[in-house]
């Protein structure tokens, strides 16, 4: 009976830790960035990212945390990334234009927190 108990128990820890050990790790939590989805992975389509990206400009606006030249430069910058994906996407995308989007939509996201950060350049 003991020996029969054992592999049973045996598989059974196995197929419960194999589904945690399959799922990604992303060493840099769930903040890591607007080209994720909750689901850590997932690829955001041009108009989620452009939406996510643009109503944190129009929030830095409304709280005054960005002025208006600030937002509207950060904005044309956006509109320039949403034409080079689409650029991109005509022939579908790879790898190489997936991780160039990615790196590029990572470098206006943190743009934004630095400028609504930076207290429009004023110095107390």
């Amino acid at each position: 009976m003991k020996t029969l108990l054992i592999p049973v128990l045996a598989a059974t820890v196995a197929a419960t830790a194999l589904p945690a050990a399959a799922q990604s790790y992303d060493r840099h939590g769930p903040s890591r960035g607007p080209a994720y989805e909750q689901n850590y992975g997932g690829w955001q389509s041009v108009s989620q990212r452009k939406y996510n990206l643009d109503r944190r400009i129009d929030q830095g606006v409304r709280t005054r945390q960005l002025s208006s030249r600030e937002a509207s430069r950060l904005k044309d910058e956006l509109d320039g990334l949403v034409r080079l994906e689409r650029n991109y996407t005509r022939g579908g995308l790879t790898r190489w234009e997936r991780q160039d989007l990615d790196r590029r939509y990572d470098r206006l996201s943190a743009k934004i927190r630095l400028e609504r950060r930076d207290h429009n350049n004023r110095h107390y």
